[in-house]
């Protein structure tokens, strides 16, 4: 954001459009909010999402070049959390939006 006017600028605007884009996935949500609570290898998060280990593992990648996961290796075996507070506030908080619309409806 600039300084002087406070708005995003066309960058920031499309690495923004970017993340979007990659969170227009389900399997990458389902992914990244497996991994709301604690950090979870990935065969953890294969068996909560359902889905095969080498799927997770790219979708882990993709998620992990947009700084949205974190990897820690231990021994042999890797494991992802939420890279920051501020990403798990923002689907917390977008979760809260979504519940809020359906008791509306």
């Amino acid at each position: 954001m600039t300084k002087k006017t406070g708005k995003a600028t066309d960058d920031e605007l499309q690495e923004l459009a970017d993340i979007f884009r990659l969170l227009g996935d389900a399997n990458r949500l389902k992914i990244i909010t497996a991994c709301l609570d604690s950090e979870k290898s990935v065969g953890d998060i294969a068996e909560v999402v359902g889905i095969s280990q080498p799927l997770v593992s790219h979708h882990l990648r993709l998620l992990k070049a947009a700084r949205l996961v974190a990897h820690k290796k231990q021994g042999k075996q890797g494991f992802y959390a939420l890279s920051a507070d501020h990403v798990r506030c923002v689907l917390v908080d977008m979760l809260h939006h979504v519940n809020k619309i359906k008791k509306e409806l």
